[in-house]
């Protein structure tokens, strides 16, 4: 094969790319972004489907993430792939920040005290039990929907416009690449 890598990263190396990029920050979101233009599909599908996918980046059920996208993708006719990769929003350097503001929103919007996140939020996470979990989960859960509501239609602007702005700039190059309709064959 022409551009494949003669050695093949392995599981260790693929995870270190993953979590910090080897060029730059820039650069792997230039990358992610060309990749939702790009898709297949119409600029709703794909600009619902990223929406879906940062708006569910929010809610505090981890490991279930990419499930709850691609069930609501699919009932809203957006773009399981575009959902995917926009699910990126969370990953463990926002996860704080969105647990925290998800935490203290839920906690207002309950009408208990806000006194801040829990120290220990994201290790309590993993290690209670599900009745010790659940004063932490539903505040979190409570304020996941307006932030994650919020981010996803701020996405959905976004990409909608850029997918049609894409194609609409590609769409006009390559009408001027081709011959006239009424071009006489030879």
């Amino acid at each position: 094969m022409l551009f494949r890598r003669r050695e093949v990263p392995g599981y260790w190396e693929r995870f270190k790319l993953w979590l910090w990029p080897r060029v730059s920050w820039r650069r792997s979101a230039l990358y992610y972004l060309k990749r939702i233009l790009r898709l297949s599909g119409t600029p709703y599908a794909v600009a619902m489907g990223a929406a879906v996918g940062a708006g569910v980046a929010f809610t505090p059920f981890l490991g279930f993430h990419l499930l709850i996208m691609a069930g609501v993708a699919w009932l809203v006719r957006g773009n399981v792939i575009a959902g995917a990769i926009a699910s990126c929003v969370g990953n463990p350097i926002t996860f704080p920040f969105i647990w925290a503001g998800s935490y203290r929103l839920g906690k207002l919007m309950l009408g208990e005290s806000v006194s801040g996140a829990p120290a220990r939020l994201g290790h309590d996470l993993f290690e209670k039990s599900w009745d010790q979990l659940w004063p932490l989960l539903k505040p979190m859960t409570v304020g996941s929907i307006p932030l994650g509501l919020a981010v996803g239609c701020v996405v959905y602007l976004i990409v909608h416009k850029a997918v049609s702005a894409y194609r609409e700039g590609r769409s006009q190059r390559f009408a001027g690449r081709r011959p006239p309709a009424n071009f006489p064959a030879e």
